[in-house]
């Protein structure tokens, strides 16, 4: 382990591979042992950080070798980075791509047991002004009620919006309720010359986009 900790010292944490990461992690909650063998033992059981950060609690600390205090230490780094990139996005000005979108929600939904709907608010040249939660449900709906979305954009002058809602489990595709739901929203919206720019879902395998798949 003195190697890895050269290492960081001479070309710091970027430099390290991600089981290099994730040993020294688990090496700083328990000095002077071993890690490297259980964050390769990890990351063989979760296939990538992602696959470790997505762990509960209690399935990290039941995995071989790791126990309590380790497993605190992961889970604890995992909403550290979650909260700073949630932090970090919360600050862009404007939206370009359902990229963007993706980039500024991902680290506010991921790793959720339950569906949430949120609306980012944009004026006419997609400049973020509000992006709020407007509803949480279970682990495959929850139910928006659109008035409240359009209410919202009315009092920020809000000439367009972009619906996002995650999948807890796992796939993009949208069901039926979904496309039955955006459908509400946009004709809701057209009442009172609002745009609906893009409805996009967020899961672990990647997201889908309305717009692009020529649904809205």
């Amino acid at each position: 382990m003195k190697n890895l900790h050269d290492k960081l010292m001479v070309r710091g944490a970027v430099a390290l591979s991600d089981i290099e990461l994730l040993a020294l992690l688990l090496e700083s909650s328990s000095s002077g042992v071993d890690s490297m063998p259980l964050a390769e033992a990890l990351m063989s059981r979760y296939g990538s950080l992602v696959g470790v950060a997505h762990c509960g609690l209690s399935r990290l600390r039941m995995a071989e070798g790791i126990g309590l205090k380790r497993a605190e230490c992961l889970h604890v780094a995992a909403e550290f980075g979650r909260r700073v990139a949630a932090e970090a996005g919360g600050k862009a000005d404007a939206i370009t791509s359902d990229d963007d979108v993706v980039r500024l929600m991902r680290p506010i939904v991921d790793g959720m047991k339950h569906e949430e709907c949120w609306v980012m608010y944009l004026t006419n040249s997609n400049r973020i002004l509000d992006k709020q939660k407007v509803s949480q449900g279970g682990i495959q709906s929850t139910v928006v009620d659109h008035r409240l979305i359009i209410k919202r954009a009315l009092e920020l002058l809000a000439t367009k919006f972009i619906i996002v809602h995650n999948h807890p489990s796992g796939l993009a595709a949208p069901s039926e309720s979904d496309k039955v739901l955006t459908k509400k929203i946009v004709d809701a919206a057209a009442l009172f010359d609002i745009g609906v720019v893009d409805h996009i879902i967020i899961s672990r395998e990647g997201h889908f986009s309305f717009r692009k798949a020529g649904i809205l």
